[in-house]
């Protein structure tokens, strides 16, 4: 798959976004971005969840793994 992103929802709009990707027209996502700011956002984004769970303690770790188990397994009505 040449690019990433939402597919659109408008019947209109996804089959121009098919035509672009199928023919590699495509806009770059990084375009106009700092190169720089965008290697250290993503290398925040690699270790944030492992850093952050290494400094919660196990009692804090339980409460938050039970609060997403009930969310999850909530019945929706």
């Amino acid at each position: 798959m040449v690019g990433k992103g939402k597919r659109p929802r408008d019947t209109n709009q996804l089959a121009k976004w098919i035509v672009d990707q199928s023919t590699g027209q495509l806009p770059d996502p990084n375009e106009g971005k700092n190169p720089a700011a965008v290697a250290l956002g993503r290398l925040g984004g690699l270790k944030g969840g492992k850093a952050r769970a290494s400094k919660l303690s196990p009692r804090n770790r339980k409460a938050i793994s039970k609060k997403a188990a009930k969310a999850r397994w909530k019945q929706k009505t």
